[in-house]
């Protein structure tokens, strides 16, 4: 096994890692809602969004180490331009997921003090 398919190996974990989290969040969050409404109690859904949202942003974050590390054997200017493009459109998405996510901790609050 040589070099670059260590980096290639390394890189695949991380991108199915990264999947696997996301997969595993979906399911959880559909879950989730389902037995709320099986159950005919009403789902938290500002709870079942910020666990899922934080389930992205840490699979987006392991996309994006697979992406760097995959830069490593493919140094071009087209690739290092490309990446740089994926890196800054995943760092403002789990910019905004992230905000998203501070945003709807207070609305929470607000609601268990009317309870």
């Amino acid at each position: 096994m040589n070099y670059a398919d260590i980096i290639n190996l390394i890189a695949h974990i991380l991108s199915t890692t990264g999947a696997v989290i996301i997969f595993y969040g979906g399911m959880r969050s559909m879950f989730e809602i389902v037995v709320g409404e099986a159950l005919r109690r009403p789902p938290n859904y500002n709870a079942v969004r910020r666990s899922f949202t934080a389930k992205i942003l840490v699979g987006l974050e392991f996309f994006v180490a697979s992406d760097l590390i995959t830069s490593i054997l493919t140094p071009t200017l087209d690739d290092v331009i490309v990446l740089a493009i994926i890196v800054a459109i995943r760092t403002v998405v789990s910019y905004t997921l992230d905000k998203e996510i501070k945003e709807m901790e207070p609305e929470e609050e607000s609601l268990k003090d009317k309870l």
